[in-house]
């Protein structure tokens, strides 16, 4: 009798629980829904995850790069193209629109913010996630002695393009009170703010976003807008996966050659960050700070992919002190 009450106690209790994921995926699929997103920088990483996931929460989403089906960009991978990122948007349950801009050239994104003001009337949630300057990327070199084309254009592509696009699209950001900012970058303030990221133009390029969140946050309050600096962990976007020789299915096979790569996360991870601040009406809270995906994790309780929750930042910090187990910080 008391084996039997046990079994069907647990059996309510799973009963109750799955019914409890399924209204939480429920509630999550529809909680953007009629927001307008623009994710500028979402051919591939972080901008593609971040699409994704405000298209899984229900919302309109425009997608920007320089990659199209009919066009390469100077980042050299025709395997990701932002049609493509629009395609998954809508496969999973938004609306993805591909707009290919060039966020160095003004007058490309005035024609893309007159396009959503023309189409949607209103713009909800930007994302600033412009960079593609991997490939100009040298460590172990003095300023002095790297390549000085190289580096400015770095600055072009991290901060410029990120100067320009707030710019010109916070004017219809701000006509409906609520919007949000979101600067994706590489670190957190406190990472950042005392250690040198070993190559002076990507420091100062990853170092920026973070600051503009900040000002940006201070000038959007009278509007009840917020912004936010939001950083991965160390990401296993398309190209970091292809430097490593492995796959989203079997990238734990380079943790033996690179063992801090067993905290790595998955685009979808920072994705599901940024859709929850953007449905989370409380989100001021949070107004010119710079967070992690690990960090908004820990807040809002979502997962990776893969059912984990990497802190990818709180294991590097702890990792300058001592011996962390990373299994501790997953």
């Amino acid at each position: 009798m008391t084996t039997e009450t046990n079994q069907t106690d647990q059996t309510d209790q799973t009963d109750q629980t799955d019914q409890t994921d399924q209204s939480d995926e429920t509630n999550r699929t529809k909680s953007l829904r009629g927001r307008i997103c623009l994710v500028a920088g979402a051919t591939r990483g972080a901008g593609r995850g971040i699409a994704v996931e405000l298209g899984a929460a229900g919302a309109t989403v425009y997608v920007t790069g320089r990659t199209t089906r009919a066009k390469l960009s100077e980042v050299g991978r025709a395997t990701e193209t932002i049609e493509e990122t629009a395609e998954l948007v809508t496969a999973a349950g938004g609306e993805g629109i591909a707009v290919p801009t060039d966020h160095l050239e003004v007058e490309q994104v005035k024609a893309l913010v007159d396009r959503i003001d023309r189409e949607r009337g209103r713009l909800d949630v930007l994302v600033n996630d412009v960079w593609g300057g991997e490939h100009l990327l040298v460590f172990g070199k003095k300023t002095w002695e790297n390549d000085l084309t190289d580096g400015l254009r770095m600055l072009e592509l991290g901060v410029r393009t990120h100067a320009i696009t707030s710019h010109t699209a916070i004017p219809l950001l701000i006509r409906n009170r609520g919007g949000l900012v979101v600067e994706v970058t590489d670190g957190t303030s406190a990472y950042n703010g005392t250690r040198y990221r070993e190559n002076l133009f990507y420091d100062l390029a990853k170092n920026a976003p973070i600051r503009m969140a900040f000002g940006l946050g201070e000038e959007l309050a009278e509007y009840g807008g917020t912004a936010v600096s939001v950083t991965p962990g160390w990401l296993r976007s398309e190209q970091m996966l292809t430097a490593f020789g492995v796959t989203e299915e079997n990238w734990r096979d380079a943790v033996e050659k690179i063992p801090g790569f067993a905290i790595a996360e998955s685009p979808v991870y920072v994705g599901r960050a940024v859709a929850a601040l953007a449905a989370d009406p409380d989100r001021h809270r949070w107004n010119g700070r710079s967070l992690s995906s690990g960090q908004l994790a820990g807040e809002y309780g979502f997962t990776d992919a893969d059912g984990s929750r990497p802190d990818a930042w709180g294991f590097m910090l702890a990792d300058e002190k001592g011996s962390p187990d990373v299994n501790d910080y997953r």
